[in-house]
């Protein structure tokens, strides 16, 4: 069985010394992957939600920031705005943050239940990230 290559990215900032870097953050790794898991390094929450993905089939990019670092704030304002700026949303969804086809599907508590109720395959292929 061939070995799933997984992408594993650092988080830039989208806008750099107040101009938005082109492609960066987390709207860029959205963008360009079809499924994006953004949690805390060495977070077990984070590694489940990969692992899950990861035993169905799909490849995740895996974005991991380091706890209490000046970046989580901002990473946290760059997906709320990405949501809408729903608060509530967002807060259902603390880390880790799972995106499926440049949308948001929530935190391991809305993946689980999306994977249990039998829709995680379908959006996963979708959005491309199966192919079979």
């Amino acid at each position: 069985m061939a070995m799933q290559q997984e992408i594993r990215r650092a988080w830039t900032p989208a806008a750099v010394n107040g101009r938005a870097a082109e492609g960066g953050g987390v709207r860029g790794m959205v963008e360009g992957s079809a499924v994006v898991v953004v949690g805390r390094r060495g977070c077990c929450m984070c590694h489940v939600a990969r692992r899950l993905l990861q035993g169905l089939g799909a490849n995740p990019t895996v974005c991991e920031i380091g706890e209490g670092s000046p970046e989580e704030t901002a990473l946290m304002d760059e997906i709320s705005e990405m949501d809408g700026g729903d608060a509530s949303t967002l807060a259902a969804a603390v880390f880790p943050v799972v995106f499926v086809g440049g949308k948001l599907v929530g935190g391991l508590d809305r993946l689980m239940a999306v994977h249990i109720s039998g829709e995680l395959v379908p959006i996963l292929k979708e959005a491309g990230a199966l192919w079979l």
